[in-house]
């Protein structure tokens, strides 16, 4: 009887020790991570990632407590129309030299502005714009009579890249006149004649030589053109602006 009370006692003494006790069986998280997760000693910790607010995009550079600031929109041009009146000066450095032998009526000619236009102060037609016009009149030099003559007027400006209408007053030349050269040939011829007609027959051959000669002379003057005029390329012209103009500008 002894030896079976003794039996069941090691019985349960050996089932209490292999039974797992409570505190064995709880185990912390840490200790059933895997070996590979753990830092390893000495690292430091991953930094903590901070979520990006919605729809403020990347901005690693805006400025502590507030956004960049927006870049600011270039003004808007202003239109400024300037009246620039008749009677207006306009002094121009001729580009297209003119000729009364070659040119002829119609003939393109261009010009700068040398003397900016000024309104109120401001510049309307700045130093150096384009200005065209045309050769109104071209007359040769002639035999018997008339002068050369060149004759041309502006019809255009163009200020930054605008061209506008203008109707300026006529600029002419003339030539010189001749009348003193073709006395001094007449005279020539009738002295010529004079003295062959003393030769020929005295006082009566005198006369008649003196006729003969005045026509002769006479003869040179005709067969000789007067001279001709002209205005070479880089020749400073003065003209007015005969009707107002008005001038839009970019300020």
């Amino acid at each position: 009887m002894q030896k079976h009370i003794l039996s069941i006692f090691v019985l349960t003494a050996a089932v209490a020790c292999g039974s797992p006790s409570p505190q064995q069986t709880a185990q912390p998280a840490s200790a059933l991570a895997p070996a590979s997760e753990t830092p390893a000693a000495g690292a430091s910790a991953p930094a903590a990632t901070t979520p990006a607010t919605p729809g403020t995009g990347a901005q690693s550079h805006a400025a502590p407590g507030g956004s960049a600031p927006a870049a600011k929109a270039p003004p808007a041009p202003v239109m400024m129309a300037m009246d620039v009146p008749s009677g207006t000066e306009l002094v121009l450095k001729l580009e297209t030299g003119v000729s009364s032998a070659t040119s002829k009526p119609e003939q393109t000619v261009r010009a700068t502005v040398l003397k900016p236009i000024l309104v109120d102060g401001m510049v309307a037609i700045p130093e150096g714009a384009a200005v065209t016009g045309t050769v109104i009149s071209a007359e040769q030099s002639g035999r018997v009579k008339g002068r050369a003559s060149i004759a041309l007027r502006f019809h255009q400006v163009t200020v930054e890249k605008t061209a506008y209408k203008i109707n300026t007053s006529r600029i002419a030349r003339e030539a010189e006149a001749t009348k003193g050269e073709d006395a001094t040939k007449i005279g020539v011829g009738a002295g010529v004649g004079t003295a062959i007609g003393a030769i020929a027959g005295g006082k009566k051959g005198a006369a008649i030589g003196a006729a003969v000669g005045g026509g002769a002379g006479t003869g040179v003057v005709l067969a000789t053109k007067g001279k001709e005029v002209s205005i070479p390329a880089g020749a400073t012209l003065r003209t007015k602006i005969q009707e107002t103009v008005k001038i839009t500008t970019v300020m």
